[in-house]
């Protein structure tokens, strides 16, 4: 009985989370004066995008790719309904209290870290810059904002190590060989799911 291949979600995923990042710090470090880009990418790619890769792993069995897709893909919906809120003055956020919201996506991204470290170092990167990223918007919305400017930066590297592992997967695919690779676990033995969301064959 011939197995059907089945596409790798991560390709989509790791894409969403990319651009739409990448389009949020051209606003924190001031090259993008208006939110509306990023609303909208919140809500289709960062949002919607995630959501269906992560719900599209969790057939894989992929509990990390499950979750990091999903709760993203959610933190974009739900940030792009408070930039909604503000707008229309439903309820306004203030800086500060969009400093609490970002508190435990900092938290949840420090608990990835750690897995992400059993996977390979370019996965490392990844939720490592996101990590830092996060915990310099936390500073800056709290405290000196020159720390969302530092984030910025951090999280631009951040969305290009996303795109860096999308086309590892895909240049891997097209063709058939490792292109890009991306390295071995900093912790422990080779996971056995070391493609973040490697799809059954």
């Amino acid at each position: 009985m011939s197995s059907v291949k089945s596409g790798n979600p991560a390709v989509v995923g790791l894409a969403g989370f990319g651009i739409t990042t990448f389009v949020l710090q051209m606003h924190n470090i001031g090259l993008l004066e208006s939110m509306g880009p990023v609303l909208w990418l919140g809500v289709f790619v960062g949002g919607l995008a995630q959501l269906v890769a992560g719900f599209q792993v969790k057939a894989t069995g992929n509990n990390f790719g499950y979750s990091a897709f999903t709760i993203y893909g959610a933190f974009w919906l739900a940030f792009a309904g408070i930039l909604i809120s503000n707008e229309f003055g439903f309820y306004t956020s203030s800086h500060e209290e969009i400093g609490f919201f970002l508190i435990p996506f900092t938290i949840y991204t420090g608990i990835m870290l750690y897995g992400a470290l059993y996977i390979h170092k370019a996965e490392a990167t990844i939720f490592g810059t996101l990590f830092f990223g996060f915990l310099f918007l936390v500073i800056g919305h709290f405290g000196p904002p020159v720390f969302n400017v530092i984030a910025g930066y951090v999280l631009i590297a951040c969305s290009c190590a996303a795109w860096y592992v999308m086309a590892h997967y895909i240049y891997k695919d097209v063709c058939g060989r490792d292109v890009l690779p991306v390295g071995t676990p900093v912790l422990g033995e080779k996971a056995s799911l070391s493609p973040v969301l490697q799809p059954a064959e």
